[in-house]
């Protein structure tokens, strides 16, 4: 397996567990039935969870744009130093970016926000 294609796969094993503590966030606070049911006035969760959720909503949604560029990368046989260091950047960025926006620390979220997004810049660079 390449490099850009292991991080790929860290990138997407990421995503696999974010909805795990928001998940057992909402069973604490509203029980086991009500958590996968739908109760008319839900209790709303701790608001770190609901930070948390939309990271990884986000996450999801720019999962569709890293895949697309590394699985495309692939395909060609493109593999340098830089596709390398940018699928690892990205990576780092994505974590970051699930960390910051669950503390809600709103600088170093846009900031890693950011540098993902740099990093799939590069990479679109690398395959133009």
């Amino acid at each position: 397996m390449t490099p850009e294609l292991t991080s790929l796969t860290w990138v997407a094993a990421l995503s696999a567990i974010m909805w795990l503590p928001y998940i057992l966030n909402t069973i604490m606070v509203r029980g086991l039935i009500d958590a996968v049911g739908y109760p008319e006035e839900p209790k709303a969760p701790a608001a770190w969870a609901v930070r948390m959720k939309a990271a990884h909503y986000n996450s999801v949604e720019n999962l569709v744009l890293f895949a697309t560029l590394v699985l495309i990368a692939n395909a060609a046989g493109i593999s340098n130093e830089t596709t390398v260091l940018m699928c690892q950047v990205y990576f780092w960025a994505r974590l970051v970016h699930l960390v910051a926006y669950t503390l809600a620390i709103p600088w170093i979220r846009t900031l890693s926000f950011t540098v993902g997004w740099i990093a799939c810049v590069a990479l679109l660079i690398e395959l133009l």
